[in-house]
């Protein structure tokens, strides 16, 4: 009669447990509405498709960028951190897997006890056991659970698994920033290279016109005025090539540490000029962005951890079933630990406990999650926003830059062009001195300029391509 009401008792605590674990707390998350415009400004295409689309190999075409680019995405640190992380979180995952399951543990127990025989324990072992000393032993096998009543588990589960998916964001971020810093990086140094031909060229122009002028003042037609002025022009340019290749050397490095490697230079066979600029700048919608960016996903998943917390916060002010159980063998006497069934024991309960006072702190852990999750949802608009104007940023440098591009192009022909006819005159003792240094001296300027704006229209493209989120496929 007593195992059969038992086993009602049993059952009816686990129908009721089953059906209790149904019912979850807390709301489903919906995104937040985000100010989005309908379509990025400058020309851009109101489509689905975007360059960030492109995988990086595609997207650089360039084998030595190429081939630095792999390096880092091997060897670069900071992304073998985060992908360590990721390993870290997948463990926690595959743990999380278990967190609806009881927990079972093995005891093995063992102890003597002798009271004073003067006690009344001592007095009670003597006259029923005849003895002064009280052995047991115990071999148990138990078990707890508790019933997932308003879905705290789930819960706990779904923010491992969301911190896993974070993780992974927070990795290709990390990748989608290491792709555009070592592609910068490199159109830096060939900015440089070029820059250092342009001082180089200018140095052999401004020493030629230093050796004319000093042969005008041996043959009378000069003054030393003229020969020291021209010899400071080349002074001016002189110093530029050291700079630049100190410049260089660093900026090498720079990218080898990117790349995870030791210092040093980095071979290369093409030259800025070589490098073709991309027309087709399609951004695809803007809403896209929001689904593409890793880091503003990051952020959403940030704000669908913190929504499950409230969740969490809440049910923990509701009552818990817990469920133990447990059984093995017991005995007073060492030689009768393991006699069976003798010796067999078995226990189960369930309870049923409701929070009625912790000094206020369940009320305040959930009032405190509320407002993590006002403020994660103040986190992703503001990411949403700092992406949109990035992008934004990006296509109005594009469109600008090309335009300064051909400005700046035209005036280093115009004043090449015066520099030839600068020193025409001047052999013809039809302009002094001064304005052939002049000619000489904006005409190497208006060349190093150009190939800043090259420089910063392939970085404008660059940025472009990360900031819709390209270069993590």
């Amino acid at each position: 009669m007593l195992h059969t009401t038992y086993k009602k008792n049993y059952r009816l605590i686990f129908f009721a447990a089953v059906f209790l674990s149904a019912c979850k707390v807390g709301k489903e998350y919906q995104r937040p509405e985000l100010e989005l415009p309908k379509q990025f400004n400058i020309a851009s295409f109101a489509d689905t498709s975007s360059v960030a689309d492109i995988e990086w190999k595609n997207f650089f075409t360039d084998t030595t960028l190429q081939r630095l680019i792999e390096t880092g995405l091997k060897n670069n640190h900071d992304l073998l951190i985060a992908i360590k992380r990721i390993d870290m979180a997948r463990q926690q995952v595959t743990q999380s897997r278990s967190l609806q399951l009881p927990e079972v543990n093995l005891q093995v127990t063992g102890q003597i006890s002798r009271p004073s025989d003067n006690s009344l324990n001592g007095i009670s072992l003597n006259s029923f056991l005849g003895k002064s000393y009280l052995e047991n032993y115990n071999t148990a096998v138990n078990l707890s659970w508790e019933a997932d009543i308003w879905g705290k588990i789930r819960g706990r589960k779904e923010i491992v698994l969301r911190q896993y998916l974070q993780t992974t964001e927070a990795a290709r971020a990390v990748q989608t920033q290491l792709v555009a810093d070592i592609a910068q990086g490199f159109y830096n140094l060939l900015m440089l290279d070029k820059q250092l031909n342009i001082a180089k060229r200018n140095l052999i122009l401004s020493d030629s016109f230093l050796v004319a002028t000093r042969l005008l003042k041996n043959a009378g037609l000069g003054n030393a005025l003229a020969v020291q002025q021209a010899e400071s022009q080349k002074q001016s340019t002189a110093i530029l090539i050291p700079q630049l290749e100190q410049s260089i050397a660093i900026q090498e490095n720079a990218l080898q540490v990117l790349s995870g490697q030791l210092p040093g230079s980095v071979p290369r066979s093409v030259s800025l000029n070589d490098l073709s600029m991309k027309d087709d700048l399609s951004t695809g919608l803007p809403v896209a962005m929001v689904s593409r960016r890793p880091d503003v996903r990051a952020a959403e998943l940030a704000l669908m951890i913190a929504n499950t917390q409230v969740g969490i916060a809440q049910a923990d002010m509701y009552p818990a079933l817990n469920i133990t159980a447990g059984g093995g063998l017991e005995s007073f006497k060492a030689s009768n630990w393991f006699s069976i069934p003798g010796s067999l024991f078995g226990l189960a309960a369930g309870s049923m406990a409701q929070p009625l006072f912790k000094r206020r702190a369940l009320r305040t852990q959930y009032e405190i999650a509320k407002l993590e999750r006002e403020q994660a949802i103040i986190q992703f608009r503001q990411s949403v926003l700092r992406a949109t104007t990035e992008v934004s940023n990006a296509l109005v440098q594009t469109h600008k830059l090309k335009q300064q591009e051909q400005i700046a192009a035209a005036r280093a022909d115009t004043l090449r062009q015066a520099v030839f006819n600068s020193q025409l005159l001047f052999r013809s003792d039809m302009a002094n001195y001064l304005e052939v240094i002049t000619a000489q001296g904006n005409a190497l300027q208006a060349e190093l300029s150009l190939a800043a704006i090259r420089r910063q229209e392939l970085g404008a493209i660059v940025e472009l391509y990360r900031s819709l989120g390209g270069g993590w496929k």
